[in-house]
């Protein structure tokens, strides 16, 4: 729909696939960002768990037939909906993986904006050189950490999962662009490496794991977390603890929304508001995480 249509009809449907997402904070800085646009928004948490092709292929129709202008999709169906779909942006078609599903005549394309608001949230992190990053995680995320860093003319990324296989398909997905290897372990992911980021969910609650031994962080290194819930997970609550320079999964959060409501609608939406909402979201959920 033109920005004309959305101001005309005032209305805005759109929503999140994925499972578990009752802690999400997308809800939130989608209708606040629409209310400020004067878009009256809805933003539908569509949450199903273990989902097969088929049970995917439905979901997308009712998003087709509904009325929506789009959703996003997280774990565990960033891949999954892939095949699902009737055209891809180029750079999500290059990585295989999508976080962001717009309807436009009946047609559903998918784009991602975990790759443009990383890449946004994290430039400021990087040196003019010498950047080794380690990424733990070749999944949906990791995918588009790893794209996004390769975007910012990272030439040595070090990509490890439990899945080795993963992690080799996506060193060999980044091989035009140059400098990404699979990394064996994670002692040999971070070893000489400048930054580290975990693209996983491992840390997100309730889980409290995390996805590198403590031992391994050094003061020198820079910590990312693509989990924002809760914003200081294990992993960077240990590189904090040694002196480490870390970035929260929040501005991941806010840009990749921000980048996906402009595809939803067509209107530049105000990252100050929708970092606003967020935040008011993740007070109230420490609060009762704490009271609890």
């Amino acid at each position: 729909m033109s920005k004309r249509g959305y101001a005309a009809s005032k209305k805005l449907l759109t929503g999140l696939i994925g499972a578990p997402i009752a802690h999400s904070a997308s809800p939130a800085m989608h209708e606040r960002a629409a209310e400020a646009l004067g878009l009256r928004g809805h933003y539908q948490l569509i949450e199903v768990a273990g989902a097969d092709a088929t049970g995917l292929r439905m979901m997308l129709e009712g998003v087709r037939r509904l009325g929506f202008a789009g959703v996003n999709v997280t774990y565990p169906y960033k891949e999954a909906v892939v095949p699902l779909l009737d055209a891809l942006a180029p750079g999500a078609a290059a990585m295989g993986a999508v976080n962001t599903v717009v309807v436009r005549d009946g047609r559903l394309t998918g784009h991602n904006t975990d790759t443009t608001g990383f890449a946004r949230a994290v430039a400021p992190l990087l040196a003019p050189s010498a950047n080794a990053v380690a990424v733990i995680g070749a999944g949906g995320v990791g995918k588009a950490i790893a794209f996004a860093l390769a975007s910012l003319d990272v030439t040595d990324i070090r990509i490890f999962d439990s899945e080795p296989a993963r992690a080799e398909k996506l060193a060999s997905l980044l091989a035009r662009q140059g400098g990404a290897r699979m990394a064996g372990s994670v002692e040999d992911a971070l070893d000489g490496a400048t930054g580290l980021v975990n693209g996983t969910p491992v840390g997100m609650l309730p889980n409290r794991d995390t996805p590198v031994p403590a031992a391994l962080l050094r003061a020198d290194l820079w910590v990312a977390d693509a989990v924002y819930s809760p914003l200081i997970t294990p992993l960077l609550a240990a590189a904090r603890e040694k002196g480490a320079r870390i970035m929260t999964g929040r501005e991941l959060a806010i840009f990749q929304a921000a980048d996906a409501f402009e595809l939803f609608t067509g209107l530049a939406p105000s990252t100050e508001i929708m970092g606003e909402a967020f935040d008011t979201v993740m007070a109230a959920r420490s609060a009762a995480y704490q009271a609890a």
